[in-house]
């Protein structure tokens, strides 16, 4: 049987634009992580670009770059700037670099999660991360199953990936400290002290979180130092905290708050804590 062949879309054609919008959904499913700075390790700069590399396919179909022309890049944890397409061969992207200054420090928010099933884990990692936060402790809970702590999530590095998917997100280089599997009395021991500590639960809090910061929110800065004080926010597993984690919370200086009467996903009172410590305290 003979194959029909049809000449190539008129520019500007109704047939053209639809065949480049399914070139860019197609490469948006090969990386389906959202690209605003395309980052790099620092080993990677030194070396041309694998044309195989999810980012080398960013780079051609959904922004379209050709050579010559430039686009935003980071490297992770240190400054943003710009990478000029130099050359394209059938294999790789030959590239250049000019780098600014780096972005300013995360704001000093610590997030202690109870931790939850690793497809929620994943949205916290990559949303967290486009907020900005300063770090982010898993915590292995009584209530949480133990098996979540053996995820190839985490046994992979798998979670590092999310991290710089949310910074691309954000337009940012830095990413979160991230620990995880460590028991909740072994993390608070190691907080530093004079951070302002809130705990979310949704049984025993006696006051919505805006107004358990409020008279904490002009202790912000530490006497004598002008330095901010940390923060920590401490969320329950998907099942919440027990009675001895409220006990162990108090007595270690978390204040009880709640987000409301609805009971969220683990993912989203997250990004909604996240949002009203930030707002409350002026970080951007």
């Amino acid at each position: 049987m003979s194959r029909v062949r049809f000449p190539p879309a008129a520019p500007g054609s109704p047939c053209e634009n639809f065949c480049s919008s399914q070139g860019v959904l197609l490469a948006r499913r090969r990386n389906p992580f959202p690209l605003n700075l395309v980052l790099f390790e620092p080993s990677e700069i030194a070396a041309p670009l694998a044309r195989s590399d999810p980012r080398a396919l960013h780079v051609l179909e959904v922004l379209r770059r050709r050579e010559g022309e430039s686009f935003d890049v980071g490297l992770v944890n240190g400054p943003r700037g710009k990478a000029t397409l130099n050359a394209l061969s059938h294999d790789i992207l030959d590239l250049s670099f000019v780098w600014g200054e780096p972005p300013p420090p995360l704001p000093p928010l610590s997030l202690l999660i109870g931790l939850p099933r690793p497809q929620t884990a994943r949205k916290i990692l990559q949303e967290a991360t486009a907020l900005g936060v300063g770090a982010l402790h898993f915590v292995t809970s009584d209530r949480g199953e133990p098996s979540y702590a053996d995820s190839t999530l985490w046994s992979s590095g798998e979670w590092r990936r999310h991290l710089v998917a949310g910074a691309a997100q954000a337009f940012c280089t830095r990413l979160p400290e991230v620990s995880f599997g460590h028991k909740l009395a072994d993390v608070i021991a190691n907080l530093s002290p004079g951070d302002i500590r809130v705990a979310l639960d949704n049984y025993e809090s006696p006051e919505p979180l805006t107004a358990a910061l409020k008279p904490r929110i002009t202790a912000n800065v530490a006497p004598n130092t002008g330095a901010v004080r940390p923060v920590v926010l401490a969320l329950g597993s998907e099942r919440g905290w027990t009675g001895a984690e409220r006990d162990l919370l108090r007595a270690n200086g978390f204040a009880l708050a709640h987000l409301g009467p609805r009971i969220l996903r683990t993912e989203t009172a997250c990004v909604a804590a996240i949002a009203i410590v930030k707002s409350a305290l002026g970080w951007s």
